[in-house]
C-alpha cells in the first residue's frame, strides 16, 4: 500500500503564504499523476493543481498565479507553494497519487475524475483570515 502524508498547514493572515508538502512512501515512482484538492465544510471536494511524470502542471482558475506546485523526485515529495492567499482557501488540503499514470488514459489535470487517484493522504488544514 502506497501512502500519503501531507504536511505544513496552519493559519495565516489574508496576503500571507504557506508551503504545504505531500510525501509518498515506497520506491520513487516514474509514471504518475499527483494532485492537490481542497475541501472546505459543506462544499464538494475540488482540484486546485496536478503534476505528472513528464512535468505537465496545471491549477485551477481560482489559484492560477498564486499556487505554484514543485517536487524533489529522489524524494518521493510534491509541494504546494501558496501565496496571497485569501479567506476564500480556506479549507482542507489533500495530497492524491496514481501511480501507474500515462497520458494515453487521460490528461492529469486539476478537474482530473476523483475517481483516478488511487491514494489519498488525511489532507491537512489551511485556515486564512481577513
Amino acid at each position: 500500500k502506497v501512502n500519503l502524508v501531507e504536511s505544513g498547514g496552519g493559519s495565516v493572515q489574508s496576503g500571507g503564504s504557506l508551503t504545504l508538502t505531500c510525501v509518498m512512501s515506497g520506491r520513487v515512482y516514474t509514471d504518475y499523476c499527483m494532485g492537490w484538492f481542497r475541501q472546505e465544510p459543506g462544499k464538494e471536494r475540488e482540484g486546485v493543481g496536478a503534476t505528472d511524470s513528464d512535468g505537465n502542471r496545471s491549477y485551477s482558475d481560482s489559484v492560477k498565479g498564486r499556487f505554484t506546485i514543485s517536487q524533489d523526485v529522489a524524494k518521493n515529495t510534491l509541494y504546494l507553494q501558496m501565496n496571497s492567499l485569501k479567506p476564500e482557501d480556506t479549507a482542507m488540503y489533500y495530497c492524491a497519487a496514481d501511480v501507474h499514470y500515462t497520458s494515453q488514459h487521460y490528461l492529469c489535470r486539476p478537474s482530473v475524475s476523483q475517481e483516478r487517484m488511487d491514494y489519498w493522504g488525511n489532507g491537512s488544514l489551511v485556515t486564512i483570515s481577513s
